[in-house]
Formats: C-alpha cells, structure tokens, sequence
C-alpha cells in the first residue's frame, strides 16, 4: 500500500499573513498601553499632588523642601475644616441645591424626552434638535441676561432672588434640563416601539406607558442623567460667584475660594483638603454607578 503526501502550497502564505497580523496587534497593544499611562499620568497627577499638600502643615508647604513628600504628616487641615461651622454651610448648601436639582431636573426631562422621542409631533424633531443646543450656549453668556432678569423680579415684585442659596435651584436646571433631556431622547429612542404599541393596545395611557414600562426598561438612561445633573449642581462655580455673596449662602467651590484665600494669602492646606472634600460624593457616586453611567450614555448610539 502506498500513501500521497499532499503538500499545501498556501500554508506558509497563511503563516505569514497570521504572523503580520500578530505583530500589527502586538503593536497596537503597546501603543495603547502608551497612551493609557499618558493619560493616567496627566488623570492622578494632580489629584495626588493635592492630597500630598493637604497632609502638610503650613510651615512645611512655604519652606523649600521636595514638594511630593509628607515630611510630618497631619490631618490639621481635614479637622479645621471638619470642625467649621462655615465649612459645614458649604456643604450643607451644596447638598439641598444638587437634591433639589436632581429632582426638579428628573421631573422635566424625563417627561419631555418621553414626548420627544416616542409621541410623534408636529415640530418635535426641531424642537428636540433646540433643546440640544440650548446647553451649548456658555454659561458666561447667560449668568448677566439672568442676573437682569432677577433684578426686574426684584424691583417689580419686591420678591429678593439674589445672594440666596436656593436661587441656584431656579438657576441649575437651565444648565441641567436640556442635557439631561437630550441624553433621554437618545435612550428612549433605542427602546423597542413594540412595547409602547402593546401598551397602546392594552389600554394603557401615556403616563401608563411611561411609569410602568419606559421608566424601569430606560433606569440606566436615567442614573446616567441623574450622575450629570448632580456633579453639575455640584460643581458649578460661576452662577454662585456672581449670584452669592453671603458667607451663609454660599456653597462649597465658591467658599471654598472666597473664604480660604484672603488677598494675596493662599492657605493651601486648607484649600487642597477642601478640594479633597467636595470631590468626595461625586467620586463615591461614579465609583458604584459607573456602569449605569457608560450604558446610559452609549444606549443613544444605536437604535432598536
């Protein structure tokens, strides 16, 4: 008995093909593990060099010592803030503002993008398109129209709006609504229209349909505007700096500022714990909500 040997010609073609697509992966690999440590590097930098500064006295941060090392470590900056009463209004006052926010921001963006997105209009593509572009105008554009139109409240009806903390309630959603409606039209818009059409038919209302479907299939869509409206009233600095005046009014990145810095004297410590500090709840939240967060915001991308 005899055997052939059937040799394949392409083999080694194939080999070489499978090799060069090995090394173009290979490369790409390191060059993203290059850009990712560029990006930590320039993410962590700062956030560590704070976090070093506020474990330094005063003494030690003005002498001229290496900056990025704790030669007497201490937490005098974390008590002194922690034990102001002054520290504690910030933070009280930038609570009840993102709360407030939060909720008034959620009551009309999820209705509006529902109506947006689902109940077909005359005008409502235009209209949602507008509601977009209305977050893109700049706040440093806004603030002095909105300071006029305060003051008109307050020589017409006597009603005081300015250098109050609750005014940035009123101020916020125009900040908050339209993105966060924009980012539920896109996840609305992914959900299947086989499942408002059921409810349709079913008998289910509109506001049926909403609460008791859309809202619990489109929870990721919500926690991710929920995150963005919050670290937004949060982390505001130029409405309170032009609204507040007020020690007792004003909340945590303009006190922060206004009462830690007095001319030319930087108490960095202080300062660079405060930072610390007010970073804290936005960190917590992204930390056990990031994957709402992600999904949320690339639900939009696709349509069902």
């Amino acid at each position: 008995m005899t055997s052939t040997v059937v040799i394949d010609k392409a083999a080694p073609t194939r080999t070489v093909k499978y090799g060069s697509m090995s090394r173009d992966r290979t490369w790409a690999l390191r060059w993203s593990y290059f850009f990712l440590t560029l990006f930590a590097i320039f993410s962590l930098v700062p956030p560590i060099y704070m976090l070093i500064t506020s474990l330094k006295s005063s003494a030690e941060i003005s002498a001229a010592t290496n900056p990025w090392w704790v030669f007497h470590p201490t937490l005098d900056n974390y008590i002194g803030l922690l034990t102001s009463n002054q520290f504690l209004t910030f933070f009280r006052n930038s609570a009840l503002v993102s709360i407030f926010v939060v909720t008034i921001t959620m009551l009309i963006s999820v209705p509006a993008a529902f109506a947006l997105s689902r109940m077909r209009f005359w005008g409502s593509a235009t209209l949602a398109t507008g509601v977009f572009l209305t977050y893109l105008i700049p706040d440093t554009l806004l603030f002095i129209p909105l300071f006029k139109m305060m003051a008109w409240v307050r020589d017409t009806t006597g009603i005081e709006l300015i250098n109050n903390w609750w005014t940035m309630v009123i101020l916020y959603p125009t900040l908050t609504v339209p993105f966060c409606t924009w980012i539920m039209i896109g996840y609305f818009a992914s959900i299947p229209k086989e499942l408002d059409e059921a409810a349709l038919i079913d008998g289910a209302t509109w506001i049926q349909t909403l609460t008791k479907i859309f809202i619990p299939v489109a929870l990721p869509g919500i926690i991710a505007a929920t995150i963005f409206c919050f670290t937004v009233s949060w982390a505001q600095f130029l409405y309170p700096l032009a609204f507040t005046t007020s020690t007792t009014e004003l909340v945590l990145p303009v006190g922060i500022v206004t009462t830690l810095i007095k001319g030319d004297v930087f108490n960095w410590g202080q300062i660079m714990a405060g930072a610390l500090l007010g970073a804290a709840p936005p960190l917590i939240i992204y930390a056990f909500l990031m994957d709402y967060y992600i999904a949320g915001l690339t639900a939009g991308a696709t349509k069902g």
